[in-house]
């Protein structure tokens, strides 16, 4: 499916680079604001998970538990946090799946290279946003996270992707 025009595939791409930019300078206040109030962070176990409730997930969180992990990451004692980590988002491949007048599937890939105290660390995979038209702009509906290695063993995942 096709963007409408050139301004819709702006204005999403705009989107989804503002949240990444939100997420690297660690604006989680800003970020949970561009979620719908039922809004739903996802990161599928496995490949091809089709739900997030008959299986485990990496992550799954509504607001209050992306709320409480973005408070853990403030917390001047959280030792997993000092030095802070720091992170980079780069997305690219960004494709119209589905819309209609209130929403819209926007899927994209993303590499985020993250430092961790004296560890870089690099992931990768796709995103897959349904965003639900707000009077003020786009919102995030559900943010499902496609990693390629999502089925491996991963030591303390804590920033978002």
């Amino acid at each position: 499916m096709n963007f409408r025009d050139w301004n819709e595939q702006q204005d999403l791409t705009q989107f989804l680079h503002h949240e990444a930019r939100l997420l690297d300078e660690h604006r989680w206040d800003e970020w949970q604001k561009l979620f719908t109030p039922d809004g739903l962070y996802w990161v599928p176990l496995v490949h091809g998970q089709a739900d997030h409730l008959n299986h485990a997930s990496l992550f799954c969180e509504d607001a209050l538990l992306r709320s409480m992990r973005a408070r853990r990451l403030e917390q001047a004692r959280a030792y997993s946090q000092q030095p802070p980590t720091r992170t980079v988002h780069v997305l690219g491949n960004f494709a119209l799946e589905s819309r209609d007048d209130a929403t819209c599937t926007v899927r994209s890939t993303f590499l985020l290279l993250e430092w961790r105290k004296t560890e870089q660390r690099t992931f990768g995979g796709s995103v897959l946003h349904t965003l639900r038209r707000a009077d003020d702009g786009w919102r995030i509906q559900t943010k499902r996270v496609d990693l390629v290695n999502c089925d491996a063993p991963h030591e303390a995942l804590q920033v978002f992707l």
